[in-house]
């Protein structure tokens, strides 16, 4: 499994009418994309849940890299990058997956919580802990799922969860859902992975 995600900040005044205009003609062109566990079309508006940005983030879990792969270099996000300009695509190596008890409600928003991996730490602890958090997340109530990814390159952990409702007791950044694409979502390999 791998987690992506990239980050379109837009203006404070942009008129966020457009990203949903943009998610409702497109979102459905990767509802049956080969590869993919999920992708969630995410949005954060200035205002809205605590967010200080107006920002188009949609993240992804892969089930394969030729699935990713073929996103990224076979066309589909081209048209993305012909819209907004070429945006840095994070990537982190999945731990750890989870489905909640509300796993067949939709989603309503999304929290994403990144952190460091400090220098000195056992790292096998560190994502023996990400991992149990992860359960934590999803064992909350109105947990649609829950995962947790590495990035070992800058050393960051990121905790994704999907909830079914907007008032989620989860730590960090709040997402509003507009879509989700979930064509590979029940192939989406459960618990640690390692």
């Amino acid at each position: 499994m791998h987690a992506t995600q990239y980050e379109l900040t837009l203006p404070a005044d942009y008129d966020m009418g457009i990203v949903r205009a943009r998610v409702s003609r497109v979102g459905h062109l990767l509802d049956d994309w080969e590869g993919l566990g999920f992708k969630t079309y995410l949005m954060r508006e200035r205002g809205v849940h605590g967010s200080p940005v107006n920002q188009y983030a949609p993240f992804y879990l892969w089930n394969t890299v030729e699935g990713m792969n073929s996103f990224l270099w076979g066309g589909a996000f081209q048209g993305l990058v012909d819209d907004f300009g070429r945006p840095v695509v994070q990537n982190w190596t999945g731990l750890t997956y989870e489905e909640g008890g509300a796993a067949g409600a939709s989603a309503q928003v999304a929290v994403r919580r990144r952190q460091p991996v400090p220098e000195g730490v056992d790292l096998a602890e560190v994502m023996a802990d990400a991992a149990a958090e992860t359960e934590r997340l999803a064992s909350l109530d109105g947990a649609v799922c829950a995962a947790a990814a590495v990035d070992p390159r800058h050393w960051e952990l990121v905790h994704f969860s999907l909830w079914d409702h907007d008032t989620p007791k989860a730590p960090g950044e709040v997402f509003q859902v507009l879509h989700v694409s979930a064509p590979g979502r029940d192939r989406l390999p459960r618990g640690r992975q390692w």
